[in-house]
């Protein structure tokens, strides 16, 4: 079956974008930025303090940032480190989405975790690696906060258990979060230990359509022209869905076998069910540890939207950091 043909216009209506002449997006504010809370708010609910946030330069450059979330109940142990990267179609949206904020306020404190979620460059402005590249240098700023080069942060300092670092990633986060284990593999990380991959539903493509992509192509949360625009913007110039950022099905890299544990989740009801289920089969047969959370109906991103399936994440979460 071949997918009817869609207008670019009713995709970059979906991302609430406008192109440019000169190739950069004008993006709408689909939701709110939250600014962060790095002290205690009297009179505030205590609900919303569940966790404490600041935000902290990464690149000057590149305008880039992180957003560090603990627990706002003091702990006298150290805790598990979680470096997060937004969903968004490597297109829109922002660490300090009110989805993204909210989403970790809950997971530091349910898990807890210190929670270290990244601003990283987006496309069609800074085409993959761009991305990688952004979580790279989180991930080497972890490893020097180890270190304490030109000093640690105070959270960092009094929290941060570096022997139990987690790279994860929701949607586009995920494929990013994927690349960048890899890509950690060969980078000199002592002291600090990635124990894990959380990978959730993770965005991933190829040239032939897979059955629940046509199945779900009118999925009213990740519509396939949709999904397609997204990676025409991110991908390097000249190059299809069978790239390998996008297809890693496709001459499968030999580093593979040497990823930590992975604790993979998709909903029955998205598009991209189909390609998670072959990439967990792809790293099983590479020997990787996976844990499978493949769960009926639902639908992409429904545990950012949904307050149920949230929950479950942050459960989730917290078994596979804590269950090692």
């Amino acid at each position: 079956m071949q997918t009817e043909y869609c207008p670019p216009d009713e995709a970059y209506k979906f991302l609430q974008a406008v192109p440019n002449p000169d190739g950069s997006l004008t993006r709408s504010e689909t939701f709110p930025v939250i600014p962060a809370t790095p002290e205690v708010i009297a009179d505030s609910p205590s609900e919303k303090q569940r966790a404490l946030s600041k935000d902290i330069p990464l690149d000057n450059l590149n305008i880039s940032f992180l957003r560090l979330f603990r627990p706002t109940k003091h702990t006298d142990d150290k805790l598990p480190i979680i470096i997060d990267f937004h969903a968004g179609g490597f297109v829109i949206y922002s660490a300090a989405s009110a989805p993204f904020h909210e989403m970790w306020t809950s997971a530091s404190a349910f898990a807890p975790a210190l929670v270290i979620t990244v601003e990283y460059r987006l496309a069609p402005e800074h085409r993959l690696p761009a991305a990688y590249d952004d979580a790279m240098e989180a991930i080497m700023w972890v490893r020097d906060q180890a270190k304490d080069v030109e000093g640690c942060d105070l959270w960092m300092k009094e929290l941060a258990d570096y022997s139990k670092v987690y790279i994860m990633g929701t949607s586009a986060g995920g494929n990013i979060a994927y690349h960048a284990g890899l890509r950690a593999l060969d980078a000199d990380l002592s002291p600090i230990q990635i124990k894990g991959l959380i990978l959730n539903q993770p965005f991933f493509g190829g040239i032939q359509r897979t059955p629940s992509e046509e199945r779900l192509s009118h999925n009213p949360a990740l519509p396939l022209h949709a999904s397609d625009l997204m990676w025409l913007l991110s991908l390097p110039h000249g190059c299809d869905r069978d790239h390998e950022y996008s297809n890693p099905l496709i001459g499968c890299n030999p580093k593979i076998k040497r990823l930590p544990r992975c604790l993979i989740k998709v909903f029955e009801g998205d598009p991209l069910v189909d390609r998670i289920k072959e990439l967990v089969k792809m790293l099983n047969a590479s020997g990787v540890q996976v844990v499978p959370k493949i769960e009926d109906g639902g639908f992409h991103a429904a545990d950012i939207l949904e307050e149920s399936k949230l929950q479950e994440l942050c459960l989730q979460i917290k078994d596979f950091i804590y269950s090692f």
